[in-house]
């Protein structure tokens, strides 16, 4: 579709190009840019390396190589062609090449292309990913692919079409170029999937994603919130909203738009929290400082302190009673200690923080 240019008198049309007419190249100009400003393309990502190919027996470098907010691994490439050429096929072999990926390996990976210690680095991307602690268990589960060109073939749109109804996840984003009175403009479409289909599918994915691991065996999350759940039958509203599955939390919304009541379990340590994320930062920092402007009161209310995390470089921000009885890689024998002890601090923690949550500001 063409962009058009609004007067007073008419519509007029703004003339659409090339990127080799503009004067863009592929990895110098598109890639550079969208690394320092991949929101462009793909919010929620953390860019970790440009030109990856730590690989054996293999030239091939993927173009730009990140992680969405759920830890799973992104592979990005990019192309100026009208078509596409055959990227979803490399693509495909880049996300194969990445899968087994590490936590370990992916800290070190950021720390050389960003030039800090890996401490910094791992500091960044458990910020990013909003954790605690590292989490082997539930990162890197799987590997999404992102392709980026001027357009698309049938051929190559038809494959991804295809692909994606077998469980795998490829978006497909056009960049379109235009010129107007010496300015570039870039017009950023996703075509695959629609942005209007975009959340059904994934829901739809993730809830066949999730009866398959079910079916499959129970996991140590879900075996563990299964136990909880049983414990606490009677303990708080809560848990008849509750679903366990296989990740290390489950949580149920609190009445209020953006918050919502979280258990969460890591390998050691285990936390109840109030996670507030409305989609927009400056929201939920506004709701986080107006429960933090009551924090005396609130923690009167619970009895003991709690940890404020308004996490300026993230969206969300959350408010937490962190644990130290054990987590889910200790022994099964401790389990129902640390499920009662959770169960007990979810009841005071939503007993002490609902009155003040109904006080909020719209």
């Amino acid at each position: 579709m063409p962009l058009y240019e609004v007067t007073s008198d008419n519509l007029t049309e703004i003339a659409r190009t090339t990127f080799d007419q503009a004067g863009l190249r592929e990895r110098t100009d598109l890639q550079r840019l969208l690394k320092r400003q991949i929101e462009v393309i793909l919010p929620d990502t953390l860019v970790l390396a440009e030109e990856f190919g730590e690989w054996e027996d293999s030239k091939r470098r993927i173009d730009l190589l990140g992680l969405d907010k759920n830890a799973n691994l992104v592979v990005i490439e990019l192309k100026r062609t009208d078509d596409g050429g055959h990227m979803e096929l490399q693509a495909i072999r880049y996300a194969a090449m990445v899968s087994t990926m590490t936590f370990d390996k992916v800290v070190d990976i950021y720390s050389r292309h960003w030039q800090s210690s890996n401490d910094e680095a791992q500091a960044a991307i458990l910020d990013f990913l909003e954790w605690d602690d590292t989490d082997a268990d539930s990162f890197a589960q799987d590997v999404k692919i992102v392709l980026v060109s001027a357009n698309f073939s049938k051929e190559l749109t038809t494959a991804v079409m295809w692909l994606n109804k077998r469980d795998l996840d490829i978006r497909c984003i056009r960049l379109v170029p235009y010129q107007d009175n010496g300015r570039t403009l870039i017009d950023v479409q996703q075509v695959i999937p629609l942005p209007e289909a975009a959340e059904y599918q994934i829901k739809i994915r993730e809830k066949e994603q999730r009866e398959r691991k079910e079916k499959a065996a129970d996991g140590p999350f879900l075996k563990f919130w299964e136990g909880l759940l049983a414990s606490g039958e009677n303990s708080t509203p809560l848990h008849s909203k509750m679903s366990p599955y296989e990740r290390g939390y489950m949580g149920a919304g609190s009445g209020t738009k953006g918050l919502t009541f979280y258990y969460a379990i890591a390998r050691h340590s285990n936390r109840v929290e109030l996670y507030i994320d409305r989609g927009s930062s400056a929201d939920n920092k506004r709701i986080f400082d107006e429960l933090f402007s009551q924090k005396v009161e609130i923690e009167n209310a619970f009895s003991e302190p709690l940890s404020w995390e308004r996490r300026d470089t993230g969206r969300a921000s959350r408010v937490a009673y962190i644990m130290t009885l054990g987590g889910y890689k200790d022994d099964e024998a401790i389990w129902p200690a640390i499920q009662t002890a959770m169960i007990k601090a979810m009841v005071r923690f939503e007993k002490a923080l609902t009155p003040f949550i109904a006080k909020l500001k719209p």
